[in-house]
């Protein structure tokens, strides 16, 4: 049964939702994108090689933080205790303020660290193999809490105002998701109504990681249009002590134990307009771009799970025997930890080119950031699964069980739950997956999409028309041959391994995936933004062919410098390999699939056709309804907001 929508919410049409969506995106494309580029066929390899590297002294001071983060990790922190407590201890928070962890991306001047993007992803990783419960906690508050959304679109004030607080004391969280509303913030319910000099909150938030224990919140809530007001989804700092402010549940998952994640109630919150950040209606637009960067903290942290399971993996493998050898040599697990290595290799390789391209800012990283976040999530809980799999049943034990019976104490079924929700966070794999679809197709629907538009005049396509037919007529012959056809191109890649026929494929896979999606636009036009399962597979192969380019210049990097260069250049001929074969096998499911018997089995399904499948099962459930009731008022339950001080 469908939930009813309660009578605060809005009601928006699918096309209204869309339309708060594509309004909220950044629309111009300034600089130059990597990732857009190679959607669109042109293999722009100038612009990640050679690879970029952060200034001597922005790393000498990166190094320094690390040392001290790496010294804290070692000897305050205590996994086991935060994995069976589930909580993060008190003193652990306060030694992180005091070694300035909370202000790791906040600039000097405002008392933070004023890190680069590439070593605050690195302290990310490190923190986060320790205790990924406080890998989330500095991310949630740094990466998309209030210093963010402050440092790109703040006043002066408010950064002289909340920043000193961010990068010391205080916690912060974003609160945006309600408990019927996910990825659809069209029908955003809670509301911000203009009163003097004040707006006067009232809602509920859901998940709001860092809610329980933040001192500080940015949140999103609809201001009513009204005469001197704009009105739209607008962006507010809030004390999370100002009356009217209840957390009113501590959330609890199944992995992440130590997450400070609730529900907040918002009852006639008094928040003064000085708070607000932006204009009114900007609100989704600071959130997206905010994100642009911000998700770089995700993949940060699945890196470093990569390396923990690569170090695992090659511990127990050498350690366990069986049939007169370690596992390791046993081919079927040998593949595991070859994919672990290789994947964990060419991770990073997306992770550092992507951050240090932010840093650099001379390039749009918009879809190289979500590419990094998709492919980073996904493959890091295989990695994982993989982990758990090579260690058998010991890899299905608590570490605490393990420990209890003489044996080292490896959380390998912890990792595999704490993983499990980046597929989910700071937008789930299929929202990314049309995300960045979109982006893909921008140049598409920038000259043809009046053409496939139903509300746009007869003129109006007539127009688009023929815009369409000049940029066709330049773009679409570059797609049939290219430097990927030529055996020399690359050559420089020609070292100890040749990686130069990677590159190649990647160019010439590049120019078949544009036409590929070139194909599917004409042929299925307006009803394009239907195919998720092809624009799913579409986006897929991008990510393959940007993590084999990332791999093989951060190789070359490598060589270059001196450091590892030889085994670099072998583990991105590895990655590559592999990844090859997963891009192949997703070109052919482009037009080889079940998506339109899928459907078909689908409308069965929710009509009760195959319920007799259901039939020989007890339900375990508990009562209530699928979706908490959202209405605004007073609270009714208690206050177990507990700021750390």
């Amino acid at each position: 049964m469908s939930a009813t929508p309660q009578p605060h919410q809005p009601t928006v049409t699918e096309r209204e939702a869309r339309q708060v969506a594509e309004a909220a995106r950044e629309q111009d494309w300034r600089k130059p994108s990597f990732a857009k580029e190679l959607f669109l066929g042109r293999f722009r390899l100038d612009l990640i090689h050679p690879h970029p590297l952060p200034a001597d002294e922005q790393a000498q001071r990166g190094e320094e933080f690390l040392a001290k983060l790496r010294d804290f990790c070692e000897t305050k922190i205590d996994s086991a205790r935060i994995e069976r407590e589930a909580q993060i201890p008190d003193e652990v928070i306060d030694g992180l303020k005091e070694i300035g962890a909370l202000g790791m991306k906040i600039d000097t001047k405002y008392g933070g660290l004023g890190l680069t993007q590439v070593y605050y992803n690195k302290a990310l990783a490190l923190v986060g193999s320790a205790s990924p419960a406080i890998g989330a906690l500095l991310s949630a508050h740094q990466s998309i809490g209030v210093p963010q959304p402050l440092k790109l679109f703040g006043t002066q004030e408010q950064k002289d105002t909340f920043l000193p607080r961010c990068a010391r004391t205080d916690i912060t969280a974003f609160l945006l998701t309600e408990p019927d509303v996910g990825s659809d913030p069209a029908r955003l319910a809670t509301s911000a109504v203009p009163d003097g000099e004040d707006y006067v909150l009232d809602g509920v938030k859901l998940w709001t990681t860092n809610g329980v224990v933040a001192d500080l919140l940015v949140v999103m809530a609809r201001v009513p249009k009204s005469e001197g007001h704009k009105g739209g989804i607008t962006a507010f700092v809030v004390e999370a002590g100002s009356e009217g402010v209840t957390v009113e549940n501590r959330n609890s998952f199944m992995g992440l134990r130590g997450l400070e994640n609730g529900v907040t109630r918002f009852h006639q919150v008094r928040v003064p307009a000085a708070n607000r950040i932006g204009p009114e209606g900007a609100g989704l637009k600071i959130a997206l771009t905010t994100l642009n960067t911000g998700r770089l903290s995700l993949p940060a942290m699945c890196v470093g799970a990569g390396k923990w399971c690569l170090k695992i993996a090659r511990e127990w493998s050498a350690a366990r025997e069986q049939w007169g050898k370690p596992v390791a040599f046993h081919e079927a697990v040998g593949a595991k930890i070859s994919f672990i290595a290789a994947t964990t290799f060419a991770l990073e390789a997306v992770l550092d080119l992507s951050s240090q391209m932010a840093d650099e800012d001379r390039n749009d990283i918009r879809i190289e950031a979500a590419l990094a976040k998709l492919y980073g999530s996904e493959m890091a809980c295989l990695m994982a699964d993989e982990l758990v799999q090579i260690r058998g049943g010991r890899g299905f034990e608590t570490a605490e069980s393990l420990a209890a019976r003489g044996e080292r104490a490896v959380p390998a079924e912890q990792i595999l739950r704490d993983l499990r929700i980046n597929r989910i966070f700071e937008g789930s794999t299929e929202i990314m997956h049309l995300l960045i679809a979109r982006e893909a197709v921008d140049a598409h629907l920038s000259v043809a999409g009046d053409l496939i538009d139903p509300d746009k005049s007869l003129s109006d396509k007539a127009k688009a028309g023929a815009n369409a037919g000049v940029f066709y007529a330049k773009w679409l012959p570059k797609l049939v041959a290219g430097p990927g056809q030529l055996p020399r191109s690359y050559h420089e890649f020609n070292q100890q391994v040749d990686l130069s026929p990677h590159l190649r494929y990647v160019e010439r896979s590049a120019r078949k995936l544009a036409r590929s999606t070139f194909y599917a636009m004409s042929r299925w036009q307006g009803r394009m933004e239907t195919k998720q399962g092809f624009l799913g597979r579409i986006v897929d192969i991008g990510a393959e062919l940007f993590a084999m380019s990332a791999a093989c210049v951060r190789a070359e990097l490598l060589r270059t410098t001196g450091e590892h260069g030889r085994e670099a250049y072998q583990l991105a001929d590895a990655f590559c390999r592999q990844s090859r074969i997963r891009v192949e096998e997703l070109f052919a499911r482009l037009w080889t699939n079940t998506d339109d018997l899928d459907r078909k089995v689908v409308k069965g399904v929710l009509s009760g056709t195959y319920e007799w499948l259901e039939q020989g099962i007890v339900d375990p459930s508990g009562e209530g309804p699928w979706i908490a009731d959202a209405t605004p008022g007073p609270s009714k339950k208690e206050n177990v907001h507990r700021p750390i001080r």
